[in-house]
């Protein structure tokens, strides 16, 4: 199976060594994003609705440069510092996908880098 990695300068640079995204046949696997401004690589400061906003921009960008969208993720895995923010990370999700929804978990996480509140990794399928 052919392996080939996904970067654009629309999402922030990885901050270690990993790719934005991996692309294995038509599966495309994304490293968690978080709220990271591309133009600068500075953490969006702000309530739980900026960065998550800013979260799937990012997610959008690497979609796009994987020659897809939204629609084509068929699972999101989100990550919270608090899941008392879960319905404001809920209603941005629901900013951004529409019916038929990916699967998806959400999991409260002790820590996220940078301090981030929010991190969302995803699995999208090329048509």
């Amino acid at each position: 199976m052919t392996r080939s990695t996904i970067a654009t300068e629309k999402a922030p640079s990885a901050i270690g060594p990993y790719s934005q995204a991996v692309r294995a046949g038509n599966t495309v696997y994304f490293s968690g994003q978080i709220p990271l401004d591309p133009a600068t690589g500075n953490l969006v400061e702000g309530d739980i609705t900026l960065q998550t906003r800013r979260v799937f921009d990012n997610l959008v960008a690497v979609a796009e440069a994987a020659g897809g969208k939204l629609a084509d993720i068929v699972r999101v895995g989100i990550y919270v510092t608090d899941l008392g923010n879960f319905a404001a990370v809920n209603a941005v999700m629901a900013e951004y996908f529409q019916q038929p929804y990916p699967a998806r978990s959400t999991i409260e996480v002790s820590g996220l880098p940078k301090g981030a509140q929010v991190e969302v990794d995803a699995i999208l399928v090329l048509p």
